[in-house]
């Protein structure tokens, strides 16, 4: 037989059937849907159809189910089959669902299994085919692929990403020797008292032991530079300064300068030195050597005292 149109895919569908549980004395019974009237359905009792119709053997409207009369439960048996409602009971065969099936963003989140999106459905110019970015608001999301977990992409806040990129030249300070001149005994080393912090992120005594003791581990950019003078005790022969390392000598400067009484000479130095943090530590020392024996001065102002960790 010809259709006009689309062939019914009556393979596909069922008409969908309810079985109710007999209550003895009642007669109204609740339908699982709504129907119109009492041709919307088929009453069967024991294995009967009954005839539908007021007068006859039942009546329904919206989800009531009227019986003319009562049934017994454990003797009588009563289903219905919903006409005017099919259900799709026969799963399409697979592969048989083509994209032209599909409606238009019909495939939700909720549809997709989770781990299933690989690069191989994605577009790599979606990201790398746009314009880079000349700056990033306050609140806008950064995709970060993280190695450590197979390349999984995460999101991180702008202030996030800010403080987790790069590092910082810190534990850091720079100071130097305030105030009065130090006096000193000729060539004699001694510890520069650097008292006056002009930078510090607080890991520098500026008054007790004039010390660096950083609370962080790492690789350290070390200066200094102690103004040595003899004052009047004489020609200022050598002016020296030094680094000292847990109270141990490690590295230091000189010149050798020969002058007039009151003249000065600075020697600067610089070191790279490996501290364990809050347990190594780090002083500047000067030495001053005259002519004539007697004490010496390390100027105050002139000789300052640095260091910051270095970025590896």
């Amino acid at each position: 037989m010809a259709y006009v149109g689309n062939v019914p895919a009556r393979s596909f569908i069922s008409f969908e059937r309810q079985v109710f549980t007999i209550v003895n004395s009642q007669t109204a019974y609740t339908l699982s849907h709504s129907v119109t009237n009492e041709n919307d359905i088929r009453l069967v009792v024991n294995n009967i159809v009954q005839e539908p119709g007021s007068g006859k053997a039942y009546t329904a409207s919206g989800t009531t189910l009227t019986l003319s009369a009562a049934l017994v439960n454990g003797t009588d048996e009563m289903y219905c089959v919903f006409l005017g409602r099919a259900i799709g009971t026969v799963n399409a065969p697979a592969g048989s669902v083509g994209t032209s099936q599909l409606a238009a963003d019909a495939v939700t989140n909720a549809k997709i299994a989770d781990d299933a999106i690989s690069d191989e459905q994605l577009d790599p110019t979606v990201i790398t085919g746009q314009t880079a970015e000349t700056s990033i608001a306050t609140d806008d999301l950064i995709l970060l692929s993280d190695t450590s977990a197979s390349g999984a992409l995460k999101k991180m806040t702008r202030a996030n990403f800010i403080s987790g990129v790069g590092g910082v030249n810190t534990p850091a300070f720079f100071a130097n020797l305030s105030g009065s001149a130090q006096s000193v005994s000729n060539n004699t080393w001694t510890k520069v008292n650097i008292n006056n912090e002009i930078y510090d992120t607080g890991d520098f005594d500026a008054s007790t032991n004039y010390r660096f003791t950083p609370t962080t581990s790492g690789k350290y950019f070390v200066f200094g530079a102690v103004l040595c003078n003899s004052g009047s005790a004489g020609n200022l022969h050598h002016a020296y300064s030094a680094i000292y390392k847990n109270g141990s000598f490690l590295r230091y400067s000189s010149i050798e300068f020969d002058n007039t009484n009151g003249e000065a000479a600075s020697a600067t130095l610089n070191h790279i030195v490996v501290l364990n943090g809050s347990s190594d530590y780090v002083e500047l020392y000067g030495n001053v050597r005259t002519g004539s024996g007697s004490g010496a001065e390390f100027v105050a102002n002139n000789s300052w005292f640095g260091a910051y960790k270095i970025i590896e």
